[in-house]
């Protein structure tokens, strides 16, 4: 039998100033990197893959779910099911989480630590873009997106919000974010179930959420001033972001 993946333990590591629970959406990611997430850090993974054996991360939930709505499910999902259990600040990731936030680790040992702070959301990354609400910037002419669709975030945020979608949005790339207990539950636990749902069947979901995990909280996660009219914001230099990779924990 495969031993169980240790989860490493920090003598010199502060005790937490916070409660924190990571939440890794996972399809068929190694998620051995967790193993050096703070020990007082609760992990939750939820595995749409059907390959991760849970005896691996005895310290972990693991939880099934139907491999449907990509990451944004699986938010919804937590978000519904723990609305009211829901630790103070959850972390949401996705299952290699570091193409868009290669400091995810340090990040964690901040927030741990009570060196960082989060009051309502706070987006999670290195890269600040921005599209429109047919995703005719960014989503048109990705070259994952083979028949050049166009993506309806503004069909999307008016089914779930019940108003007109911004002309564009600025948001970090990778739907990567923590958000505090009290601002989740600004809105009632039905609204996240009706959410978790549209998820599931609406298309292009996911990309969606993306753009607007902000606004399903209430919250505008980027001030448009600090884009200072530029489209995309890169907060690190290409030179110190692949010194910052080379010294960052990578996925085993």
């Amino acid at each position: 039998m495969t031993a169980p993946w240790r989860r490493r333990q920090d003598p010199l590591e502060p005790p937490p100033a916070v409660q924190v629970e990571l939440v890794v959406a996972r399809y068929r990611e190694s998620v051995r990197w967790v193993r050096n997430v703070p020990s007082s850090v609760q992990v939750t993974i939820y595995d749409k893959g059907g390959d991760l054996d849970p005896a691996l991360l005895p310290w972990a939930r693991v939880e099934p779910l139907p491999n449907v709505g990509h990451e944004g499910h699986t938010y919804l999902h937590h978000l519904a099911t723990r609305h009211d259990t829901l630790a103070p600040v959850t972390v949401f990731c996705q299952g290699h989480p570091f193409d868009h936030a290669w400091d995810l680790h340090p990040w964690l040992r901040d927030l741990v630590a009570g060196r960082r702070e989060v009051r309502d959301f706070q987006w999670i990354g290195f890269i600040i873009d921005t599209d429109d609400s047919r995703g005719r910037r960014l989503f048109v002419p990705w070259d994952r997106n083979s028949d050049g669709r166009e993506l309806a975030v503004d069909e999307f945020h008016e089914a779930l919000l019940g108003t007109s979608c911004p002309s564009v949005m600025h948001f970090y790339l990778g739907a990567q974010f923590a958000v505090a207990a009290e601002c989740v539950r600004r809105r009632p636990r039905e609204f996240y179930r009706r959410a978790c749902a549209l998820a599931a069947s609406f298309p292009d979901a996911a990309h969606c959420l993306e753009r607007i995990w902000d606004r399903v909280f209430g919250v505008v996660g980027v001030d448009p001033a600090f884009m200072e009219a530029r489209q995309t914001r890169h907060l690190r230099s290409t030179r110190r972001l692949r010194e910052g990779m080379a010294g960052t924990d990578r996925p085993a």
